[in-house]
């Protein structure tokens, strides 16, 4: 099996006006997802990412406040699982929890070195 990355992407869950009612059970839908990966072995890792950053860039690198993101749109944090294909891996992202909150799945094959 290969390890594929996902990077999601989507709001900022302080900006959607959630009850903690809606909180709770959007968290619940994360942990039984990853829940179900992990009871599979297809889990590998993953963590949220917090809000702020820096970026460095340039010849001469300079540093800056990040990340930026277009529009409302935030890199939230990322996934390891394993999978026997690029398809299979996308497959398995059918299962993120914040599709409905207009959240999106990269997925990415990590390539050994």
């Amino acid at each position: 099996m290969k390890d594929f990355l996902f990077i999601f992407r989507g709001p900022d869950y302080s900006e959607l006006n959630m009850t903690a009612e809606q909180s709770q059970a959007a968290m619940k839908k994360w942990m039984d997802w990853v829940g179900e990966l992990h009871g599979k072995g297809q889990y590998v890792a993953g963590n949220p990412l917090g809000k702020t950053g820096k970026m460095v860039g340039g010849k001469k690198p300079v540093i800056t406040d990040g990340p930026f993101a277009e529009g409302k749109e935030l890199v939230g944090g990322y996934l390891i699982v394993k999978a026997d294909s690029l398809e299979k891996a996308t497959e398995l992202s059918y299962g993120f929890p914040d599709f409905d909150k207009d959240g999106s799945v990269e997925v990415r094959e990590i390539i050994p070195m």
